[in-house]
């Protein structure tokens, strides 16, 4: 294990949440999206936040993220409440939505030059990070494309760029290898993996194999409700265990643990 790696382990508890849901709940009429759901990332972690397909997962990012309001229940990023401090923990955080909105008829680069701008940066500062992310995320061949023209794995990365152009501290992903091809998951991961060094994330997914490979502690919501929070190892070694895990934990009839 890397110095780095154990450093990140070390008093784990006592690194202070940098994302939090306490007691979140969303109901639309009789309907209920999801019901009284809590849990913490500490600053520092990767954590998967999975689920069966309409299990409130989305839901519950936009909660968090303040792209929704809460029916019941408050959600935290880092330290400040999305009901009523949502600027300040915007400086702090990095959002991926599912199939977020692009402007297609922008490139990359004007994309970023776009939300730098929004963001406020000095024109130093802009060109640095716009550089960054480029770099980071490998977009330097299709800079000056329009994004109408990118395949669905290069506008995946322009999207985790505008995400990271400022520099967050907090990063919130719903699915980011989502309809990517295998050699692009694994681009995806790698920086995943990169970032997860510096940053503290929160990664939406139902692919377990990203699971395995990145996180160490899994959140897992069905039927809009809580029914596991703890280490991936005690849900299991390998993906066939994991799949087991799964799926006893998100038939209707499951007790959650």
């Amino acid at each position: 294990m890397s110095d780095n790696a154990k450093a990140k382990q070390f008093k784990a508890s006592e690194r202070p949440p940098m994302i939090e849901a306490i007691g979140l709940s969303k109901f639309y009429g009789i309907f209920t999206a999801t019901k009284d759901v809590s849990f913490k990332v500490r600053e520092g972690e990767l954590v998967a936040f999975l689920g069966p397909n309409g299990a409130g997962k989305s839901t519950t990012m936009k909660m968090l993220t303040g792209y929704l309001a809460p029916s019941e229940g408050v959600a935290k990023i880092a330290g400040h409440d999305m009901s009523h401090d949502r600027l300040a923990a915007s400086v702090r955080l990095g959002y991926l939505p599912e199939n977020g909105p692009l402007y297609p008829d922008m490139t990359p680069h004007s994309l970023l030059n776009f939300f730098a701008d929004a963001r406020g940066m000095s024109s130093a500062r802009k060109q640095e990070r716009i550089d960054a992310v480029i770099d980071m995320t490998r977009l330097s061949t299709v800079v000056y494309k329009p994004i109408s023209k990118l395949s669905k794995g290069y506008r995946q990365r322009v999207g985790m760029a505008q995400a990271l152009l400022h520099e967050p501290d907090v990063l919130i992903m719903d699915e980011p290898t989502a309809g990517l091809d295998p050699n692009q998951i694994r681009d995806v991961r790698e920086v995943l993996r990169q970032l997860s060094e510096t940053k503290t994330i929160l990664l939406s997914t139902h692919i377990l194999q990203e699971v395995e490979a990145m996180a160490s502690r899994v959140v897992l919501i069905n039927e809009g409700r809580l029914v596991y929070d703890g280490s991936v190892k005690d849900l299991g070694t390998n993906s066939e265990e994991l799949q087991q895990a799964f799926h006893r934990l998100t038939r209707s009839e499951a007790t959650p643990v």
